[in-house]
């Protein structure tokens, strides 16, 4: 697990890219031994302009000035226990941000940031935040709705990270952080999905979602391409 950042320190990422009307995207990287890996935050934005801060990166200057434009951050949502590595920053940045994290993360997000609420009604029927079933509660998605349609925004609950070259990208592969469609992590999964049918019914159940376009995941490609077949995949997967 990345070590907690202490002050605001700017790893290498892309732009912000609009994904729908009231949702942002960017993608980093970080450095580990065996090669950089991805990892994405997503922004949300309430109908009033707030914003809902999904696995917080620090972005450069620009980058920041570009998403204060697209609304105010108000909410951090902490994802898990593994993606509080630049949660302090952020809430050091923004003081008035409320932190959240799912009730199973809350006591490793607290060594890092005070955590204000495990669940919280935005107050706005476009984005509803929700802790997995199945995961022990350590995992938060957002629902989100964008006049492109439904949106479900995931943490480390599914990968979709391709194959990279060399010795790393083959480490990466037989430890089961790479693959050639979405997955649900073997690491991940052997660390906290421990109740299978209920993770595969909360599946099923966003398979069903009204007008479901895309996934975002954390880590790895948006899942744009049947995104409710994919769920239904893992699922089966699951029931397997």
């Amino acid at each position: 697990m990345p070590r907690p950042l202490r002050e605001w320190k700017v790893l290498p990422h892309g732009k912000l890219s609009v994904v729908d009307d009231n949702l942002l995207s960017v993608v980093g990287e970080l450095p580990m031994p065996i090669g950089d890996f991805p990892r994405r935050m997503t922004v949300a934005r309430l109908q009033d302009g707030r914003l809902v801060i999904f696995s917080a990166i620090a972005l450069d200057e620009d980058e920041m000035r570009a998403l204060e434009e697209f609304g105010q951050p108000a909410f951090l949502v902490v994802p898990s226990d593994r993606h509080r590595m630049d949660a302090k920053i952020w809430k050091d940045r923004y003081p008035a941000m409320v932190v959240l994290t799912p009730p199973g993360a809350r006591k490793k997000v607290e060594e890092v940031v005070p955590v204000d609420a495990t669940s919280l009604d935005f107050g706005d029927p476009t984005v509803q935040l929700v802790a997995v079933p199945g995961t022990e509660e350590h995992e938060a998605a957002l629902v989100v709705q964008s006049a492109g349609g439904t949106t479900l925004i995931v943490n480390e609950l599914i990968w979709n990270v391709d194959h990279r070259p060399g010795f790393g990208g083959w480490l990466m592969k037989v430890t089961g952080m790479t693959s050639d469609k979405p997955q649900i992590p073997a690491i991940p999964k052997l660390l906290g999905f421990k109740d299978q049918p209920a993770l595969r019914r909360q599946l099923e159940a966003w398979a069903g979602l009204d007008n479901l376009r895309r996934i975002i995941v954390s880590h790895g490609h948006i899942i744009e391409s049947r995104p409710d077949q994919v769920l239904r995949g893992l699922a089966q997967e699951l029931a397997a």
